[in-house]
């Protein structure tokens, strides 16, 4: 290497980089922030405009924005050496270069007239005629990456795969700027931009996808996505499917709580004084159905929750955290996947669709429980269409859930007809449902299903309401004797 360009934002580790770089008699072009930077450092170099013979203007806009450093940085060794020569342009071996924090500043409600100006321009075009070159120049975008650098300088340079994987990296960086530019843009004085990009970072293979004759991947750098088993086989995409919608669920508990999840769905979920108590509520509830199920805890997991969990056969089990006991305690479950239980992600709701995707995104929100019969719930029965409510939100619609107040008794799920949900629930439950909870997703267009509910031995029900038969259904609830509340919110899930 003979000349590196420096032009940062983001100023970690640039004085030191810089300082490698001088011990072993690289030349250093830099300007602006990053130039005083290395100036304070006493690290020598170049000032940009001086080896461009063009002032910088425009308060910093146009600096980089030169034949002089894009010729060096676009150069083809061997083919444009003439060229360079004739108009003074020096081969520039390196370039490190990080942007203006546009993302980090809108997220501050800046407005637009200040936001522009963290629009960087010089940055990715350097960036991109870099990368665009990355046979003959190594373009680092990140600081984490730094330490190439010095390897390079002690080995002689970089190979051409490090150049080709850095070159990777920094279009996916400008990408991902632009993106954010463009649904910023774009998402000005709307709930949606009309043009909606993303990008998904971390890509791995998995073995397959849904079934094995498809092929699958999973990307993400937070929440689910993210978190890789440090026990067990690899994840499959079923698994990935299925741990996501037990973090959901589970995030509606703030007391020990087990979620099961099998096929999507909740097949078991319970809360307790103690994690093993939920956990041991939740499998009794479909012991069946929890043979090879994905398990979801929102409490560290000691020996004696860990002697549960081996005691039958869990496919993935996440927790917030291990004690070392435990691990030992599930090491002879060797296959079973046991990973990290990350916090939630955030951000919009994405689903494909043929030809496109649909993105949703669930703002805060207020339900109005209203008691809409003559009855009103018991304080027991309240807790049950609490857990019943939660439950039925993250159940494929259409769906039915029976509770008491410490578990989920039966679960009647994705079915065309709610009084096929709610017969599908009763003929599932291991238990009696004389005194149970049960919740609907959706309104109730006609008393039917509450009828059905009220035979199995239910004696409250939640619904959103909003259906134009409230009265019917109302009036059979006063005749049952049953207590009813209404939300005003749905939860279909599809």
């Amino acid at each position: 290497m003979k000349w590196a360009l420096l032009s940062v934002w983001d100023k970690r580790g640039i004085a030191d980089l810089a300082r490698d770089l001088h011990r072993h008699q690289v030349k250093i072009l830099s300007s602006g922030g990053t130039g005083t930077a290395l100036s304070d450092a006493g690290i020598p170099f170049t000032e940009v405009s001086a080896y461009t013979g063009s002032t910088e203007m425009m308060d910093g806009r146009v600096k980089t924005l030169h034949p002089r450093i894009h010729g060096g940085l676009l150069g083809r060794r061997g083919i444009d050496d003439g060229i360079m020569k004739e108009h003074g342009i020096h081969e520039i071996d390196l370039l490190v270069a990080n942007l203006y924090p546009f993302e980090e500043m809108a997220a501050k409600g800046m407005t637009l007239e200040k936001l522009v100006e963290y629009i960087d321009i010089g940055g990715p075009a350097m960036i991109r005629g870099a990368a665009k070159n990355y046979k003959d120049v190594a373009v680092i975008t990140d600081p984490a990456d730094y330490p190439l650098v010095g390897k390079a300088l002690e080995s002689g340079d970089f190979t051409g795969e490090q150049r080709l994987i850095l070159a990777k990296k920094a279009f996916a960086r400008t990408a991902a700027y632009d993106a954010a530019i463009s649904n910023y843009l774009h998402g000005l004085g709307a709930v949606f931009p009309e043009v909606y990009t993303v990008q998904f970072r971390n890509g791995r293979m998995l073995r397959y996808g849904e079934n094995p004759h498809q092929k699958g991947a999973v990307y993400g750098e937070s929440g689910v996505a993210w978190e890789e088993p440090f026990q067990g086989r690899q994840m499959s995409y079923n698994n990935y499917l299925d741990l996501s919608a037990a973090a959901g669920l589970l995030r509606e508990f703030e007391e020990p709580a087990a979620v099961i999840v099998k096929h999507n769905n909740p097949c078991g979920v319970a809360i307790g004084d103690t994690l093993a108590e939920a956990y041991v509520r939740a499998r009794e509830v479909d012991p069946v159905s929890a043979y090879g199920s994905v398990v979801a805890l929102n409490r560290e997991v000691d020996t004696v929750m860990a002697g549960e969990i081996c005691s039958t056969f869990v496919e993935v089990l996440a927790a917030p955290s291990f004690t070392p006991d435990s691990m030992e305690v599930m090491k002879k479950k060797e296959n079973m996947r046991v990973l990290r239980l990350p916090p939630p992600s955030g951000g919009m709701a994405l689903r494909s669709i043929d030809g496109g995707i649909l993105v949703q995104d669930t703002p805060p929100y207020q339900e109005h429980w209203t008691v809409v019969t003559d009855r009103d719930a018991t304080p027991k029965e309240m807790r049950g269409l609490h857990l019943a409510w939660k439950v039925c939100a993250h159940t494929r619609s259409n769906a039915i859930v029976f509770a008491d107040e410490k578990r989920v008794l039966g679960i009647g799920a994705g079915q065309m007809s709610r009084v096929d949900s709610a017969k599908i629930a009763i003929d599932k439950s291991l238990f009696s449902l004389e005194g149970s909870a049960v919740a609907s997703d959706a309104f109730l267009p006609f008393p039917d299903t509450l009828e059905v509910a009220a035979a199995a031995g239910a004696s409250a029900l939640v619904q959103p309401g909003g259906s134009i038969r409230d009265k019917e259904v109302i009036a059979a609830a006063n005749r049952l004797n049953m207590a009813m509340v209404f939300t005003g919110v749905r939860h279909f899930r599809h």
